[in-house]
């Protein structure tokens, strides 16, 4: 049967099949190529992004002398966990870690609030003048925020809010940028599913508690990860509506702290390592949700 099946195949056929199966050799090699050279450079990346964390941690386990010695020295011979401690003892951040820890949590959870209810009401519900008023909100983001600083700080000094936890909080209580996001989650739901849900009673409040926020899930979670480390690592206006030293947020504490320390580099890492610890897992946890709620958005980089 072979015999006969490879006499009844002409000899052209033999020669395409024959060039074909090269030039698939060939694709498949110059496939190999690429994602190889993709790979390196995805190392190089990755390297380059990790090697200054893992000099911070490192060097905050050193002692003084190991800081400076040349060449520099990645590994110390013992390692000076009692820096940690002489740290806290130096600054008081514990206090900044839990005032770091308060205003992340009521900003967060007030930035929700106000992001599911507006979200909602520009993807579901209809009323005059929606189109333009969303539009006006988008170009907002156009805006950059140092140009608010002013307005919102003179705002906040006639209120006789500065220098207090209020001033940290309130104007991080609603996000242009989340509202947008969560709008794109809520639209993807159909029409015809809060049609029916108000046929058999059901308020729109309800539908959105019941039905849109376990349905836009992904979405949420993405927009509560990106609003914790923002508010975590928010420096320049924390840095400017407080003068209390027991206000100060830890990135705040961090900078007063440089300049307190002096040349104390490995005291500088410890802290540095305390302020950035705690983000670095969040975002390594929960960064799958960050991608997955950005997809279903419908958002492109």
């Amino acid at each position: 049967m072979k015999e006969l099946s490879n006499k009844a195949i002409p000899k052209v056929s033999r020669s395409l099949l024959a060039d074909f199966s090269k030039e698939r050799e060939n694709t498949d090699v110059g496939s190999k190529v690429k994602k190889s050279i993709l790979y390196i450079l995805l190392v190089l990346g990755a390297a380059t992004m990790l090697i200054p964390f893992i000099w911070m941690v490192s060097t905050s386990l050193k002692t003084p002398g190991e800081t400076v010695a040349m060449p520099p020295v990645w590994i110390p011979d013992i390692l000076q966990i009692g820096n940690y401690a002489e740290a806290f003892e130096a600054a008081p951040f514990g206090r900044y870690f839990l005032n770091s820890v308060f205003v992340t949590v009521l900003s967060t959870a007030g930035e929700l609030i106000t992001t599911i209810l507006a979200a909602f009401a520009f993807a579901k519900i209809e009323f005059y003048g929606k189109n333009i008023l969303f539009t006006l909100l988008i170009a907002t983001m156009m805006v950059p925020g140092e140009i608010l600083i002013i307005p919102n700080f003179v705002t906040l000094s006639n209120m006789g809010l500065i220098n207090t936890y209020a001033a940290l909080i309130v104007p991080y209580l609603a996000s242009v940028f989340s509202v947008f996001m969560l709008k794109q989650s809520f639209q993807s739901v159909p029409k015809e599913l809060h049609y029916a849900a108000k046929v058999d009673g059901c308020s729109d409040f309800r539908f959105l508690w019941t039905i849109m926020v376990p349905l836009a899930k992904s979405s949420i979670v993405a927009i509560t990860i990106l609003k914790i480390i923002g508010s975590w690592n928010a420096f320049m206006w924390p840095l400017i509506v407080t003068n209390d030293r027991a206000l100060r947020t830890l990135p705040v504490g961090l900078q007063a702290f440089t300049t307190e320390a002096g040349t104390q580099y490995e005291l500088l890492m410890a802290a540095a390592t305390i302020v950035v610890i705690p983000m670095v897992i969040v975002y390594l946890f929960l960064q799958k949700y960050i991608i997955m709620g950005i997809s279903k958005s419908g958002l492109k980089g």
